[in-house]
């Protein structure tokens, strides 16, 4: 057996103990492939760094999987499991968060194509609430058009949620969003977070403790807390990962659906290599470049 063979066989037997089902959505007629098999390969195929569907079933060719499910038909139905995947990994996170009470929040750059392109782009322009704009990074001094990933983990490296906006959306309005998932807890953010407004308004509603730091030039500034310094890299590294080992902006999807279940794929599969590491080897979670198997 193959070493890809081996790791598949390994993610699909911990999938089945998280998923319910095997089949996630009614098909008239049941599939060769069940969802949850579908979803290994997703991971497998994400783990292994094989960015094209072309690569990948090339790759598993001669695999008893090979024959049960057709390239095209891999690709439509991966865009339909994108909730089920979010709710496998929802049940991963739970098992590292339960009882976490600080996070970390930041967002990243997703570039969709080249500014020169964007006035004849077509990409993720089917739907009028996700269309990719213009927009600047003011940590990378870098203007670009697509989106922006925003997300919050803990200070052990697991991601607890994330969301997309169009390029132009300041990072501070993801916090709104944080009030639905979050409650009872420390956020570290950096300075483009600063908002008292916002911040009151977290501790208010849903006892959240926003840590920002402060620029030199306001009033009462103090460094803040070196620990907190600390911890906040931690996301920081979690992109560098994904935009390495995952090739996060790597962009092949032309409709939003597809580019947001690419994004989530690749998200989950860093949290599946982080559950295994705990769960089935107990060694280090953040060790995500290894053989899952020997």
């Amino acid at each position: 057996m193959s070493n890809l063979e081996a790791s598949y066989k390994l993610i699909l037997i911990e999938l089945r103990k998280i998923a319910e089902f095997e089949n996630m959505y009614f098909k008239p007629i049941k599939p060769k492939l069940s969802d949850i098999e579908l979803i290994s390969l997703m991971i497998l195929a994400e783990f292994k760094s094989i960015d094209s569907e072309h690569q990948l079933f090339r790759d598993i060719k001669g695999f008893e999987i090979a024959s049960r499910i057709e390239r095209s038909v891999y690709n439509r139905r991966k865009r339909k499991l994108f909730p089920f995947m979010e709710e496998i990994r929802m049940k991963m996170v739970e098992k590292f968060n339960e009882f976490e009470t600080f996070f970390v929040v930041d967002s990243m750059p997703l570039e969709v194509c080249k500014i020169s392109r964007s006035s004849r782009s077509k990409i993720c322009k089917e739907t009028d609430y996700a269309i990719p704009n213009k927009g600047f990074c003011a940590s990378q001094n870098l203007h670009f058009y697509g989106y922006k990933l925003h997300a919050v983990c803990s200070i052990n490296g697991v991601f607890q949620s994330f969301d997309l906006s169009p390029a132009s959306v300041h990072d501070i309005h993801y916090l709104q969003d944080i009030k639905m998932q979050l409650s009872d807890c420390v956020i570290l953010a950096d300075k483009g977070y600063l908002s008292s407004t916002i911040q009151l308004d977290l501790f208010k509603e849903v006892n959240i403790q926003l840590e920002t730091p402060k620029r030199k030039n306001q009033k009462d500034y103090k460094p803040q807390f070196y620990p907190f310094k600390k911890y906040r890299k931690r996301i920081e590294t979690l992109f560098s990962q994904l935009c390495d080992q995952f090739m996060i902006r790597r962009n092949y999807a032309k409709t939003f659906q597809g580019y947001k279940t690419r994004i989530l794929t690749k998200i989950t599969t860093l949290t599946t290599i982080q559950y295994l590491n705990r769960f089935v080897f107990n060694r280090n979670i953040n060790k995500l470049k290894i053989n899952l198997v020997g």
